[in-house]
This record gives structure tokens, sequence and C-alpha cells, in this order.
């Protein structure tokens, strides 16, 4: 691809578009169903067993007429946020998250497990078929691969400040990822996507009928519902970044570009 800078061209595939738009909803709607089934427990622990009188490493619930976020030794108060809020009816609910934030909005674990199983099958067999793709088409050794020169700190370094100072590419630059573009990207297809997987099916006692492997290797199905959550929120941690990014871009193109493909080339300075 290539272009002066103002023309309209071509930037994202079919392909990279329909499972942008997907994940986006899919990792929504786990996230918030995730939540509700958290409600059910709102503690987390290391090892292979977890009951209300063990230690949790995180816990978010009432003490009192207070809501609190207790990690470690440390404790936040939370009140009309986590652990003790109002409900859309006005009434008090003792609760580790709130209505607005689960699927559903009114507590149900067995909805929240079905649609957390539900779309964890489009999550999974989508990044089957996109790094299938992505591999047949030279997606990822042309946009994510990084080249020897892009892993010397000294590049990583210039990114970072570049960044930091809101200077962003223009012209043609501005069709390839930087680094820490590869670097996220990267992180998210090949490290926490197939790790929230994993994880996923580590909590599941079925998976001991044919993969009992699985929860050994996380040290238990504790640890792996804590990693599991760590994860989940490390991609809303992306999501966040990723969309700051494209508002300090311009959210217009970059949005544009991810619907129909077309993306308008910034201008050359001096253009």
């Amino acid at each position: 691809m290539s272009g002066r800078g103002g023309e309209l061209i071509k930037r994202h595939r079919l392909s990279t578009r329909i499972w942008h738009w997907t994940n986006a909803v899919t990792l929504l709607v786990m996230l918030m169903s995730g939540l509700m089934i958290f409600n059910a427990h709102p503690r987390l622990y290391w090892g292979e067993y977890g009951a209300n009188y063990d230690a949790a490493w995180l816990e978010i619930g009432p003490v009192g007429n207070e809501g609190r976020l207790k990690i470690g030794s440390m404790v936040v108060e939370t009140t009309g946020v986590l652990g003790r809020w109002e409900d859309q009816d006005g009434n008090i609910q003792r609760r580790a998250f709130p209505y607005w934030s689960t699927i559903p909005s009114r507590y149900s674990l067995s909805d929240a497990r079905l649609w957390h199983l539900a779309f964890a099958w489009v999550l999974a067999l989508g990044l089957l078929a996109y790094l299938l793709w992505s591999l047949f088409n030279g997606h990822l050794r042309r946009d994510i691969h990084i080249t020897g020169r892009e892993w010397r700190p000294s590049h990583i370094w210039h990114d970072v400040k570049e960044h930091a100072r809101l200077r962003f590419p223009t012209g043609e630059a501005t069709l390839r990822y930087n680094v820490l573009q590869k670097l996220a990207y990267a992180g998210v297809i090949f490290v926490l996507l197939p790790l929230v997987i994993v994880t996923g099916l580590a909590m599941s006692p079925g998976t001991d009928a044919w993969a009992h492997w699985i929860t050994g290797v996380f040290g238990g199905r504790q640890t792996a519902r804590s990693i599991h959550f760590i994860v989940a929120f490390a991609l809303v941690a992306f999501f966040l970044v990723h969309i700051a990014m494209v508002v300090l871009a311009g959210p217009f193109n970059e949005v544009r570009s991810m619907i129909t493909g077309r993306y308008r080339l910034p201008k050359e300075k001096g253009e």
C-alpha cells in the first residue's frame, strides 16, 4: 500500500475488520458476564482450593455499610461503585460489581455462565480462524513481525518518546505498525487471548475428563481463576489505551478505516 498525504486509500482487509468488531463485541459480553460470575464468589485465591474462610489475595464486598476492595493488606473504600451500591430500582445491593457492568443486570449465575460459555466459543474459534488466515495471507509476517532493528533498545525508546510527546506518524509511515503497536498486538494475539482461553478451560471441571493436566500446569483451579481475572483486566487496559490512541490520532479517520477499510493518509509536514 502506498499513497500521498491526504489521499484516501485501502488500509484494512475485510478479514481484519470482521475479526476486530467480532472481538470487540465478544470480549465486552465475556467481561460483563464474567463480572456476574465473579459476583457469586467475589474472592480470588492461589492454589487448588478456595472458600469463604480461606485467605484470599483479592476480595470485593460489603463491610458493614461500606463497600471495600481488598488486595492483600491494602483496603480501598468503594461504596457506591463496588461492594455496596444502589440498583436500578433504588435498592441497596451488597455484591461486588454493580448491575450496569454485568450481564445479566439482575443476579443470575446460570444465565451469566450461558452467556460466557457461548461467547467463549466465538472467541476461541475466531482467534483460530484469524491466525490461520493471517498466516495464509502473510499479515503476521508483514505487519506484526518485529525485525532485529526494531528490537534495539534505542529504537524502542525512540518510539516511546514519540508517543509520550504525541508525535504520530504522517504520510505512508502511518500504514506501518511501529514497534510499540507490534508489541501490543502480538501480546494480545499470542499471549493474552490464548491465556484467557486456556485458564478458562483450566477452571472447568469438564476439562478434567480430557485434559486434566491443564489445571496442573497452573498449579490449581484457583490459581487459574486468578490468572483469568488478571488477564481479563489486562485486556481492558489494552482496550482503554487503544481507544485513547484512536482519539488522539483522529477518531473519524481511524474508525472509518476499520469499518470500510478506507483510510485518509495524514499529510506530511510541509504538504
